[in-house]
């Protein structure tokens, strides 16, 4: 289940938005429930130190000292997964916004189908992220999720994991990774181990692995049999 709050000085439209929210669970049966409904800023910062909250539907320009993005800053702390949509009327606080990792930011006055297209979106990304799966880089680590990785390369006392936007480099070897790497990673050469589910070609003439951005690793002689006995198995052959 997730946990909604939602603050906004404004009473009436606090209500219409927490109707229109509960709405929106019920015609789509999402999982979801409404924890908090606050006009206060430094009340919704409060409740925030002793409860835990996915999503907050916070307006920015609350009166008093705190504003809907102090309480964002505050909640970043210490959360940084939290969903954040922001409501306002103003226009020249959207830029501002967007500083706190926002999901999206709804301008007044909110309609029914602007909320519940972003409300569908937002429970479409957590179940999107929920079946994604992640591969620790290093020691400090750095983390990547595995689906990203079209192959990993051995380069002397490194290993190069290659994605499509970039690479990153670590100190290691296949020996220490290849237990902890998912089965649809598979060792293709000496010098190379490829997430089979990212492969766009195989040329067996040339020995060569093609990928989505045009890169491309080598099929060893020494490997070859094992690896295309796993591509038939996976169903790429």
């Amino acid at each position: 289940m997730l946990n909604f709050v939602v603050c906004d000085d404004n009473v009436v439209i606090l209500s219409k938005i927490s109707k229109l929210l509960e709405t929106i669970f019920i015609k789509h049966s999402f999982d979801a429930n409404i924890i908090l409904q606050e006009t206060s800023g430094n009340k919704v910062i409060d409740f925030l130190k002793d409860n835990h909250v996915d999503v907050l539907l916070l307006d920015i320009n609350l009166k008093g000292e705190v504003s809907g993005l102090n309480i964002a800053e505050e909640l970043r702390k210490t959360n940084k997964n939290a969903y954040i949509i922001f409501t306002t009327g103003h226009l020249e606080y959207v830029m501002m916004a967007y500083k706190f990792k926002t999901f999206d930011y709804l301008p007044k006055p909110i309609t029914f189908e602007r909320l519940e297209e972003t409300i569908v979106r937002l429970f479409n990304d957590v179940e999107n992220e929920s079946h994604k799966k992640y591969i620790k880089i290093g020691n400090a680590p750095t983390i990547v999720c595995e689906s990203d990785i079209q192959y990993i390369k051995r380069d002397g006392m490194k290993l190069i994991y290659h994605t499509e936007e970039r690479e990153y480099e670590t100190y290691s070897s296949f020996s220490k990774i290849q237990e902890i790497l998912p089965d649809n990673f598979v060792r293709c050469h000496k010098s190379f181990i490829v997430n089979v589910n990212n492969i766009t070609n195989i040329e067996p003439s040339s020995n060569t692995i093609s990928f989505g951005n045009n890169s491309q690793c080598l099929i060893g002689p020494k490997y070859k049999n094992n690896f295309m006995e796993v591509l038939d198995n996976y169903g790429i052959l």
